[in-house]
């Protein structure tokens, strides 16, 4: 079994979304070997939903994301994981700073260009968001069947 973890903030918005969206893409393509989890760089939001606009964004793409709980990531964690995707620059950055010491450790962007946060916008923000982690899942079900 292969580990994939998605970091984001307060893994409430970007970070679920690429949770939800890449699990299913993969279980789409009939890849059933790989685990898809998501965590934030912080716990600010630990224990709570993902954010109403962010499960609504997704319940109108057809996923659902009513049962993720938000969490933070854990630097003992990188043991356990075979790949860990940043949503954008800046996490890739906290992660690498994490990782600092551990070895080689796999950690990339999500996608080509940073995942924006919706977090402070409006609800389309939210599907803009979703189009482009749809986008990139697409990308990581190919690397991943390979």
């Amino acid at each position: 079994m292969r580990f994939v973890e998605v970091v984001c903030t307060g893994n409430i918005c970007r970070s679920p979304i690429g949770e939800v969206v890449l699990r299913a893409k993969l279980a789409e393509a009939g890849i059933d070997d790989v685990t898809v989890t998501s965590s934030g760089t912080g716990g600010w939001h630990e224990g709570d939903p993902m954010d109403s606009r962010a499960r609504a964004a997704l319940r109108r793409h057809g996923y659902d994301g009513r049962s993720h709980r938000a969490r933070e990531f854990r630097r003992e964690w990188f043991g356990d994981r075979d790949l860990v995707l940043a949503m954008d620059s800046g996490h890739l950055a906290a992660l690498n700073r994490q990782a600092r010491g551990l070895g080689d450790v796999p950690i990339e962007l999500f996608a080509e260009a940073d995942v924006p946060d919706p977090y402070y916008g409006e609800d389309a923000g939210f599907d803009a968001v979703l189009l482009q982690i749809e986008t990139a899942a697409d990308g990581w079900v190919a690397r991943l069947r390979a």
